[in-house]
């Protein structure tokens, strides 16, 4: 196999894998935890995944990260109307 075909194997890969979901399992204060319910049960349009995609991708641009994908799901967050936190 030529380095061209190898180099465009190599990239289609990858763009495989970073469009795939991963599973995240993590321990939270029960004050979190109970707060991130509360919210989520009081804000329809919201479920516990788009809120922890929204909480990393704010503190990773906030904290200097140019990603244009994490940037993207930080500017769409700004602008969903919420009822309240």
């Amino acid at each position: 196999m030529d380095q061209f075909s190898q180099s465009n194997l190599t990239e289609s890969k990858f763009s495989e894998c970073s469009s795939n979901k991963v599973s995240l399992e993590t321990e939270l204060s029960e004050t979190l935890y109970n707060t991130m319910k509360d919210f989520v049960l009081s804000n329809p349009t919201w479920d516990q995944y788009k809120l922890i995609n929204s909480a990393l991708a704010t503190f990773l641009v906030q904290n200097g990260c140019t990603d244009n994908s994490v940037s993207e799901i930080y500017l769409n967050q700004l602008f969903t109307p919420s009822k309240s936190f």
